[in-house]
């Protein structure tokens, strides 16, 4: 069980709702949440957002995120040979 404290505006709202639809107040309130968590379920994360794009325009060297510190003395030593 839940208690929550509303405002004087939303419950009267959902008083009158509750009239008019023949419903409980407590029926009208559990599908407004049901409605809130699956719109909430349904958004996607930030990765999934991302997901198509990551690796799609890669350089073909797989190794660069290990081996970097290589490559960066490499190109400076070429800068210093010419």
């Amino acid at each position: 069980m839940i208690s929550v404290r509303l405002s004087k505006e939303l419950e009267e709202k959902i008083n009158l709702l509750s009239q008019q639809k023949d419903l409980t107040k407590s029926d009208i309130v559990k599908e407004a949440l049901e409605m809130y968590i699956e719109k909430e379920e349904e958004q996607k994360k930030p990765y999934e957002l991302g997901e198509e794009f990551f690796g799609k325009y890669g350089s073909g060297q797989g190794d660069l995120s290990t081996q970097y510190k290589k490559k960066v003395s490499e190109k400076i030593n070429e800068k210093m040979s010419d």
